[in-house]
């Protein structure tokens, strides 16, 4: 999966009072798209010496570690020689084999997105400052304190016998299938968000839900908790119109098109293809 960077490492860490170095990697964003720069067919995180004078370097928030080198969020745009630097957009994570900055893209982009959402105070208003001592945010004026945001969905493989439901949500192209998953509701349990999600998107009643495994998902901010779960395939499939256009089971040797391993959808139905999944 996209966060498995092996055999580099990948330290969220904050560490307090960290400056600017020359040698530490920048990430610096336009919208949804990351600067990086071009070494050949390659692409590299830019460093601070890549700028001349670190021209356009001023506001630089400590972010986490790629290895041992850390890691920043530039946030005026640096002065970038576009015959060397290039926007990438983050879907690039997709058909990428340099893992690391793939991952390193996206969990900054998450963090980038919380510090712009927590530029002002949700409680009064007034404009928040970087606590001193851990990643979060301050307000001044009432003390509420805000934290990264991680938003709990569960994603689930529904499996009957040699079969798997898959599903084409509203926003995926007509070919395009995926696993139902939804995000967790005030007051649940994860296993209560399968068995809701499940019905209200194609009306199937599932049992024998156990764990699978979780996943960071910065683009969503979310945290993709997987499940395995079972269902009738006699039971009438009964799509809800809103988010799934279509859904149906699918037997290994007929699967659409679907995500790739980068992400938990992908590695399980890849896992049902290869009939390790039970």
């Amino acid at each position: 999966m996209i966060q498995e960077i092996y055999p580099h490492r990948f330290n969220n860490q904050y560490i307090a009072g960290k400056q600017l170095e020359e040698n530490d990697f920048i990430l610096h964003y336009n919208g949804k798209s990351l600067l990086l720069k071009v070494c050949g067919d390659e692409l590299k995180l830019p460093t601070k010496k890549d700028f001349l004078n670190g021209s356009g370097l001023t506001e630089a928030t400590f972010l986490f570690t790629l290895d041992t080198v850390s890691c920043f969020l530039i946030w005026d745009e640096p002065a970038a020689d576009p015959s060397r630097f290039i926007y990438k957009e983050l879907s690039f994570f997709r058909t990428t084999n340099q893992k690391e900055i793939a991952w390193i893209s996206l969990a900054g982009f998450h963090l980038k997105s919380w510090y712009t959402e927590h530029r002002f105070c949700g409680a009064c208003g007034t404009k928040t400052h970087h606590k001193s001592d851990e990643r979060a945010m301050i307000c001044p004026d009432c003390g509420s304190v805000f934290y990264p945001k991680i938003s709990p969905a569960i994603i689930v493989a529904i499996i009957c016998n040699d079969k798997l439901l898959l599903a084409n949500n509203t926003n995926f192209a007509q070919d395009w299938y995926s696993l139902i998953a939804g995000y967790v509701d005030i007051g649940e349990t994860l296993e209560e968000t399968v068995i809701r999600e499940v019905k209200e998107e194609v009306g199937l009643d599932v049992k024998n839900i156990r764990y699978y495994k979780s996943q960071p998902w910065p683009l969503s901010g979310s945290e993709m908790v997987g499940f395995i779960a079972e269902a009738d395939e006699h039971q009438p499939i009964s799509i809800d119109n809103k988010e799934i256009a279509k859904a149906a089971w699918f037997s290994r040797e007929n699967l659409p098109n679907h995500p790739t391993n980068v992400s938990i959808a992908g590695e399980l139905i890849e896992k049902f293809e290869k009939g390790e999944l039970r």
